[in-house]
């Protein structure tokens, strides 16, 4: 085990692996399966409310004031990300076939990742409140914001986004967001003591819905529907499209003449997307049969992405050791 936390491997990554092994093998079905759809969503909606009482709106304020740092990682996450996304899926969507491209897609307009961004731009030395406010802004934005993008860009049935999903996302995610910002002065200080609690709701939720998202996939026969080489090709891509924006991220802010602290927050947080706030915001915009194929790429990047900043970070973690010796 302790070779594995050494490559970025921890117990969460390995239960998500257990969790899409045991959609596949083990889906459940019938009665077990609507007992499963009712938990997801409410897991969802308590997971939703815990991220508004969470989110400070003052810190988030404060951190603008480097504007410059914000609007890159910004533009990183809703510019950059979406136009390689849809190229990306041009020269490779007929190849991967409907649901995965789709997949890419979303993948493309997802907010940034909070807990682990911070945690790597804080353990590479990098200006840690920029990051909490470039994350913050990602995902409140990202609420609204994600669903928007999703309406512009992912055409279902060459007809957009349905009304019935509208309005599972305003009630699933919007809601219970804004209820837990409204609620915030009376129990952002219980849920910021009890951080255990929150982060067994946070990623039990997001096991949950991995495997009710992959359990539906096998139920429909999506799996045997998928070549081998669909799949790999999949990881090929899914690999390509984090090593340009690694590679963009670290030369821009290189090249823009940003502080080695803010290309730090540039790096963590412009160059990874939210597995936490995808897969819940997938769940309310697409179909249960489909659902599978269409996180698997949001699930292979977010696996890749944890290895990936794990070793970067711990990288910069011994160059900033070594300088101060």
């Amino acid at each position: 085990m302790n070779k594995l936390k050494r490559l970025g491997i921890d117990t969460y990554m390995i239960l998500l692996f257990v969790m899409v092994l045991a959609g596949a093998f083990l889906p459940a079905r019938g009665m077990a399966a609507d007992a499963l759809s009712h938990a997801s969503f409410w897991a969802v909606t308590l997971l939703f409310l815990l991220y508004g009482a969470k989110l400070d709106p003052s810190a988030v304020k404060a951190g603008f004031l480097n504007w410059r740092l914000q609007g890159l990682t910004f533009a990183a996450t809703y510019l950059l990300f979406p136009a390689l996304g849809l190229l990306l899926a041009a020269i490779f969507g007929p190849v991967l076939g409907p649901e995965m491209t789709t997949g890419l897609l979303f993948l493309s307009i997802l907010p940034s990742t909070v807990q682990s961004s911070i945690a790597f731009t804080s353990i590479a030395g990098g200006n840690v409140p920029g990051a909490i406010c470039a994350a913050s802004v990602s995902n409140m934005v990202g609420v609204v914001l994600t669903p928007l993008l999703a309406a512009l860009v992912l055409h279902q049935d060459g007809g957009g986004i349905s009304l019935d999903a509208v309005a599972r996302i305003g009630t699933q995610i919007v809601l219970p967001f804004v209820l837990g910002q409204l609620l915030r002065r009376w129990i952002g200080g219980f849920v910021q003591r009890h951080k255990l609690l929150t982060t067994v709701v946070d990623r039990g939720a997001i096991l949950l819905i991995v495997y009710s998202a992959f359990g539906a996939g096998t139920v429909a026969g999506l799996w045997t529907q998928i070549p081998a080489a669909s799949l790999l090709l999949l990881l090929a891509v899914v690999w390509l499209f984090l090593a340009l924006t690694f590679l963009v991220m670290a030369k821009g802010g290189r090249r823009l003449g940003l502080p080695e602290e803010d290309r730090t927050v540039l790096l963590f947080c412009g160059s990874t997307k939210s597995l936490a706030s995808g897969l819940p915001i997938a769940t309310a915009l697409f179909p249960a049969a489909t659902l599978g194929a269409i996180v698997l790429p949001t699930m292979l990047f977010h696996l890749s992405q944890l290895l990936l900043c794990s070793i970067l970070a711990q990288r910069k973690a011994r160059a900033l050791a070594e300088a101060e010796a």
